[in-house]
Order: structure tokens, then sequence, then C-alpha cells
């Protein structure tokens, strides 16, 4: 019985050593882990700021009338290029019964005040002549007969008014024909034959006829996010996208940015223009949803890494592993730590500036490429 278990224990002490022997030796002869590298080029890198909007027109003209009245007729249409005074539209002034008969009223009580004043400067005069009365009453008689007379010549002009929508004297400023204040193209006719229109002063804001612009100077029209806006500045040069056509770029200046943001669903966002170099033969309409990219900086040909391959240590200071050169087919790569200075940055490639030169390659990290095949690694 003890013989038995003293076998046991033996055998069972052999199995361990053997186990452990296979282990150590497994162990030993495992394939050490690899890294796939990537190798420092040149490229040209470039941070840019992005901002939605549309392409406008710089002025958009609203053409309104300064009497009230009825469309007549229209004499142009949508997209019509037009100068500076051809007529766009014609009204019709159609008089209030009951202004025109207070007018009357006005001039019958005008005439009857007018020719009471008339006998009593007659007579004054000829009173006056004969030396009965002093000169100021001749005076007084006078100013009151002239009074009567203007007030039934402003009793006539508002009866005209009433009638027509026109003061005497004053139909080269208030017509019913209505004209283009500028030369430009017609973007937008609101109104139609028959509709009612209200005169522009300072009380109303008028009925708009029409809008036109000169469509040959466009801008671009949009917002930027705060986290951009504190590095643009006017003048710098901007590309414009347009939505409708995205085979073309367009080249523009800023010119505006907005000193104040606006709340934008929690996003501060604000506003800039810039001036659009159009193309002679390319016809940008007003409104056209657009992109535009503003060059923050720019690198060229400058020493890259791939902005994933880069990693900051204890300190925050940038560095890589570089393989050592000669070590490429070791069972075991040497690989090397070196800081790096970077600049620039687009996101996807950060600008060497110190501490690799072109052709180095570095190490890609959590890259074990180890295949259970036993395959090579890709460098």
């Amino acid at each position: 019985m003890k013989k038995g278990l003293k076998i046991l224990l033996i055998l069972g002490f052999i199995l361990a050593v053997i186990l452990a022997v296979g282990y150590m030796y497994k162990t030993s002869t495992k394939t050490l882990d690899k890294f796939d590298t990537a190798e420092i080029g040149t490229r040209d890198i470039v941070t840019k700021a992005v901002a939605t909007g549309s392409v406008k027109p710089r002025e958009l003209i609203e053409i309104k009338p300064n009497i009230s009245g009825v469309i007549a007729q229209i004499h142009v249409k949508e997209g019509d290029v037009v100068n500076a005074g051809d007529l766009i539209a014609t009204l019709r002034v159609i008089p209030s019964v009951s202004s025109l008969n207070a007018a009357q009223q006005q001039i019958n009580s005008a005439k009857i005040t007018l020719n009471n004043e008339e006998i009593q400067f007659n007579r004054t005069k000829s009173l006056y002549e004969q030396g009965v009365v002093p000169k100021q009453e001749y005076d007084n008689a006078l100013m009151s007969y002239q009074i009567a007379q203007q007030n039934l010549k402003d009793a006539q002009a508002n009866y005209k008014l009433a009638q027509t929508g026109v003061a005497p004297g004053l139909e080269s400023y208030a017509t019913t024909q209505i004209r283009a204040t500028i030369s430009g193209m017609i973007l937008t006719i609101p109104v139609e034959i028959g509709n009612m229109v209200q005169e522009i002063n300072n009380f109303s804001v008028g009925t708009t006829i029409a809008t036109m612009a000169d469509v040959k100077q466009m801008i671009f029209e949009g917002n930027a996010d705060e986290a951009d806006v504190g590095k643009l500045k006017e003048g710098m040069p901007i590309a414009v996208t347009i939505g409708a056509l995205p085979d073309e770029k367009f080249e523009g200046i800023l010119s505006f940015i907005s000193p104040s943001g606006a709340d934008n669903s929690g996003i501060v966002q604000f506003e800039i223009k810039a001036d659009v170099q159009l193309k002679e033969d390319i016809f940008l309409r007003a409104n056209y949803s657009a992109n535009a990219e503003v060059i923050l900086s720019e690198a060229k040909d400058a020493l890259a890494i791939e902005t994933a391959h880069v990693r900051f240590d204890d300190n925050g200071e940038p560095f890589v592993e570089v393989l050592k050169p000669g070590t490429e087919d070791y069972e075991q790569p040497v690989y090397q730590k070196k800081i790096i200075e970077l600049g620039i940055s687009d996101g996807v490639y950060t600008q060497v500036l110190g501490g690799l030169k072109k052709g180095d390659k570095v190490k890609i990290f959590n890259t074990d490429l180890e295949k259970s095949t036993g395959g090579a690694p890709h460098r």
C-alpha cells in the first residue's frame, strides 16, 4: 500500500516536471510581437474654418410706390435685366367718393369766403382812395383777400389730389409710373395686376412692387462657429462651394465678421460676409446655398506624420518610437523613443518641426500583426 502511494507520487512529480519544462520551452520560443511602421514623408497641410450660408447680391433694392393705387400694368418679368429709369409697373389711382365730396365742399366754402373778402376789399380800397380809412385798414383787407384766394387754390389742389393721387405741381415726385431706381436684374415681383398697393411714407413701409439687384456683385453670407471665429481676420482669402454647382469653386475675400454672436441650438455662431469673385461663364442665382472654407494656416511640402501615430508622455511631450536602421529583419526590431516638435495639423496629418527626418519609420502602436499562422508582419 505504501509502495503504491510512493510510486504515484513519483509519477506525479515527473509529470509536473515535464509540464513545467514544456511551458518554459514554449514561452522561450514564442514569436515576439512585431508592429507595423509608417514612413515619414512630406505633404501640404492646410487648416481651415468652414462656414455655412448662401450667396446673395451685395445690395437688394425694393421698388415701392410713393402714391397708393391699383396695379394697372406690369411691364417686366422676373429675370429681366433693366436699366435705371426703365418702366416696371403702372398704377391706377381709384379716388374715394367721400374724399372727393369733402374736397368739393371745401372748394365751395372757399369760393364763398373769397367772394365775401373780395367785396370787403373793394369797399375798403374805395374808402382808402378817398382818404376816409387809414392805410393799415386797407392793408388788412388786402391780406384777408389774398388769404381767401390762397385757400381756394389749396381746396382745388386737395380735390385734384383726391381725384388723381397727385397734387398739382408735384407730378414729377409722385407718379403712377413705377420705374427702376438702379440698373440690374428683377429678382421677384410679389404683386399682380389688380392688387392694391400702399405708398411709402412716414407711417407705412409701403408695398413692394419688385425687388432687384446687381447680380454682378455677389457676396457670401454665412455663420462661423465661435471656435473658429477668433482665428478669422478681414482680408483672408476664402473658397466658396455652391451646393447646386459642386464642381465649381469661387474665390473670395473675407470682408465682415460680426462683433456679436447668436445662439443657434446651443452653439454660438458669428455672421461673416465675403466678396465673391464671379466667373463670366457661370450665372449665380441669388440665395444659392453655399459653404465657405477660410484658410487659417498652411504649410507647403512639410514633413508630416499621421496624427494617430503621435503619443504623449507624462509631461505632455509628444513622442514616437523610430525603427533603428538595420534592425528591420531582426526577430525583435529595435525602436528608439524620440521627442518631436509639432506644427499645424489638419486633423489627419500633423506637421513635424523637429525630431524626425524624411524616411524615418515610426512604430504604429496597438497594431500587433502576429498571425496565428505564423505569417510575417507588414512593414
